[in-house]
């Protein structure tokens, strides 16, 4: 990575205290800093779970879509695609990988903002640092602060009063819109531009973000395209700044700036502001990081660990009546709406967005404990014995599990409600009470008011290792695939990241076959 230099032609004053210029001097001092004690390990972690995410969804259509678009543009190798021992141009590695990455909606999440913002920020930060020869460490830097700039847009748009985001309350998906201005700041501290050229990265990548999430409700695959589309666009963003373009250093609270055009009459610059800016490089927000333990929709999780903890009690899913979900209020419109849509979900994609579904696999489910033991008798081997431990996993939301009339049969029985309880609890939690009517008429209830994988309730080690395992042993031998975990583990110490993309060219399909 080259020296800190400034971009060319007119920059923004560095005097200014613009909210984009205080997330551009924080970028930067970070940079000198590096990370506070625990969250060096932390974004190791949050890498480790993307690239086991991403590794999944190679099957899947949308990922490869964009691979053979971007192998049709062409273009200078720098950078490397995930899944593919093929390098590519490192806007296209950006948006193969952060396609890769969000494809399963298995990707991390923060709250109360509702963002996914590794899913942009690092397949951004890990295609700059390789074209630019970053340190290992370098890398983890980077990719911290693109998420906690990522992390804090959302908040500053999170409507306490109406309890959600503003973004989603108007149809946006705030995990694209903030995601391109993070992915854009981890890319302009790897390509070595000062507070400036930061500033100016912000500047341009906020005309770049996009993002409708229609296709939540009523189908199509273009949502898994967003996060890549952000992920390009950050690196674009720091280029053209490296290059010379600049952006308004008022981009984010002026008039015509980014908040004003996302989110209208309720734009406050007064609360904004400080929600961007207020206690940077001491209290991260990306320390708040959510890991998903299900392929399904955050919204879903707690009603599927309820459904489990009433199979472990002893309930029947024979004896099932009737089951009552209760979840956030907000929620009801993407895990409950349309009812008929939600209760036969018309693939495996869609499955993994509705209550009833995902409350009929949970109480079908036999969970067990998720190991991923490096050696001795009871080491995991094989993708079965880690889904079986897991619960709840990838074989569960394949077109043909969403066609299951063993699951529909008890998806039909599943009525959604909004819980006040619940309500009050998220966006903080999404949490979720369900109640079953057995054939006797009694009832069983189970509440789940903190989700697993929280900060509050995290996954163990074993079981993060455990789910990037199941994810990725699909694609290589299980040499191959747990070299790569340790090479992710090692890259704090690393001095470039060669070894990181040897490793993960070595799991692409068919090197091994």
């Amino acid at each position: 990575m080259s020296a800190p230099h400034t971009a060319a032609a007119t920059a923004p004053d560095s005097t200014a205290t613009t909210a984009a210029r205080q997330l551009a001097d924080f970028a930067s001092r970070s940079r000198e800093a590096g990370l506070p004690d625990g969250l060096r390990e932390k974004v190791t972690g949050h890498l480790l779970d993307l690239v086991g995410n991403s590794l999944a969804a190679l099957p899947e259509r949308p990922g490869a879509a964009v691979r053979e678009l971007v192998e049709e543009w062409g273009g200078t190798p720098a950078a490397t695609a995930i899944g593919s021992a093929v390098r590519l141009p490192a806007p296209s590695a950006a948006l193969v990988n952060g396609t890769l990455a969000h494809t399963l909606d298995f990707d991390d999440t923060h709250l109360p903002s509702v963002l996914h913002p590794s899913a942009s920020v690092l397949p951004a930060a890990l295609a700059t640092a390789e074209a630019g020869g970053a340190t290992g460490a370098q890398l983890l830097v980077a990719s911290a602060v693109g998420i906690e700039v990522t992390c804090r847009l959302g908040m500053a748009q999170y409507d306490e009063a109406l309890g959600n985001s503003v973004f989603f309350d108007r149809g946006l998906h705030a995990t694209a819109i903030c995601g391109a201005i993070g992915a854009a700041v981890a890319a302009a501290l790897l390509r070595g531009l000062d507070a400036d050229g930061i500033c100016s990265a912000i500047g341009i990548s906020a005309s770049m973000g996009a993002g409708i999430i229609e296709s939540n409700r009523t189908g199509g695959t273009v949502k898994r395209v967003h996060c890549g589309w952000a992920a390009h666009a950050g690196v674009v963003a720091a280029d053209m700044a490296r290059l010379g373009l600049t952006g308004p250093p008022t981009v984010l609270e002026g008039r015509f700036g980014f908040f004003q055009a996302y989110c209208g009459e309720r734009f406050d610059a007064d609360s904004i502001v400080p929600a961007l800016t207020d206690g940077l490089g001491e209290r991260w927000e990306c320390a708040r990081l959510f890991i998903k333990p299900y392929p399904c929709n955050h919204f879903t999780h707690a009603g599927m660990d309820a459904a489990m903890r009433l199979r472990r009690r002893g309930l029947d899913p024979a004896r099932v009546a009737g089951l009552t979900l209760g979840v956030p209020a907000p929620v009801l419109r993407t895990i409950a709406e349309p009812a008929a849509e939600k209760a036969r979900p018309r693939s495996g994609y869609h499955a993994a967005f509705s209550g009833p579904y995902t409350v009929a696999t949970g109480l079908l489910a036999e969970p067990g404990t998720a190991t991923a033991t490096e050696s001795g008798p009871g080491r995991a081997t094989g993708r079965g014995a880690i889904h079986r431990g897991l619960g709840v996993f990838h074989q569960d939301f394949t077109d043909e599990a969403a066609a299951d009339p063993a699951r529909l049969a008890l998806a039909a029985r599943v009525s959604c409600v909004a819980d006040e309880e619940c309500t009050r609890v998220f966006p903080h939690q999404f949490p979720a009470v369900l109640t079953a009517e057995l054939d006797d008429g009694t009832t069983m209830t189970e509440r789940v008011m903190v989700n697993k994988g929280s900060p509050e309730h995290p996954l163990t080690a074993g079981e993060l290792t455990a789910k990037f395992l199941a994810n990725a042993l699909g694609t290589g031998d299980e040499q191959a695939v747990r070299a790569l975990a340790d090479r992710i583990g090692d890259l704090a110490a690393a001095p470039d990241t060669t070894a990181l993309t040897r490793a993960l060219a070595a799991v692409a399909p068919g090197v091994h076959r």
